[in-house]
C-alpha cells in the first residue's frame, strides 16, 4: 500500500457529487453480508466481470482453446507457484499472451495489498490496448483473483469498495477472505480520504 501515490488514490469529485451525506466506508461485517446475501446465478470456471475483465478459476487458466476462442492476451494468476496453479509463461509457449504471476496464499495472513497497485497498473495497461482482454484468476476464482479485481475497480474506475463488489457479483459469485476484506477496506479508506481533500 505504501507505494500507492497520491495520483493513484483520487477519485473524481463528480463521483460524489450527487450524494448528500459523505462516504462511510462498510463495516467487515456488512460487506460478509453482502457478500453472502448477494448471490448470483452461477459460478462458471469464467465469467467477464467488467468489459474484458474476466476472472475465472485454475481450470479456466488451463483451457487454452477456451482462452484462443475468448481472445484473452494477458494472464494473471493469483495462485502462482509448484504447490498451486504452476503455470506459468513457458505453460502457454506458442500463444500470443503475457503472463503475470503472484504467489500468493489465499490466508487471511497474507498481505495482498501490496500487489493492489502493480496489478491494477498492468490490468488498465492490457485493457487500454485496441484487442487487449485479461483473465484474473486463481484456483477458485473468488478470493485471490477476485480481490485484485475489486482493487483493480477501486483505484481505476473510481468505485467504492461496495460498487466494486456490487459490479463483479452481478456477474460471478465471490468470496474474499476476511483479510483481503480489510485490505480493501483500507484501500476504499484511503481512496476515500484524498477524493474529500481534493
Amino acid at each position: 500500500m505504501d507505494s500507492l501515490q497520491k495520483q493513484d488514490l483520487r477519485r473524481p469529485k463528480i463521483h460524489r457529487a450527487a450524494q448528500g451525506a459523505p462516504y462511510q466506508p462498510p463495516t467487515l461485517a456488512s460487506l460478509q453480508r453482502l457478500l453472502w446475501v448477494r448471490q448470483s446465478a452461477m459460478l462458471n470456471h469464467i465469467n467477464e466481470v467488467w468489459p474484458g475483465l474476466f476472472l475465472g478459476d485454475a481450470y479456466a487458466a488451463r483451457d487454452k482453446s477456451k482462452l484462443t476462442q475468448l481472445g484473452i492476451t494477458h494472464i494473471v494468476n493469483a495462485a502462482a507457484g509448484k504447490f498451486q496453479v504452476d503455470t506459468g509463461a513457458k505453460f502457454y509457449r506458442g500463444m500470443s499472451l503475457e503472463y503475470y504471476g503472484i504467489e500468493a496464499d489465499d490466508n487471511p495472513f497474507f498481505d495482498l495489498s501490496v500487489y493492489f497497485l502493480p496489478v491494477a497498473r498492468y490490468i488498465r495497461a492490457a485493457l487500454s490496448l485496441p484487442q487487449g482482454r485479461v483473465l484474473v484468476h486463481c484456483a477458485m476464482g473468488v478470493s485471490r483473483s477476485a480481490t485484485l479485481v475489486l482493487a483493480f475497480l477501486m483505484i481505476y474506475e473510481n468505485m467504492t469498495l461496495v460498487e466494486a463488489i456490487q459490479m463483479v457479483q452481478a456477474h460471478r459469485n465471490i468470496c474474499p477472505n476476511s483479510g483481503f476484506l480489510r485490505q480493501l477496506q483500507v484501500l476504499d479508506n484511503r481512496l476515500g480520504q484524498e477524493t474529500r481533500r481534493l
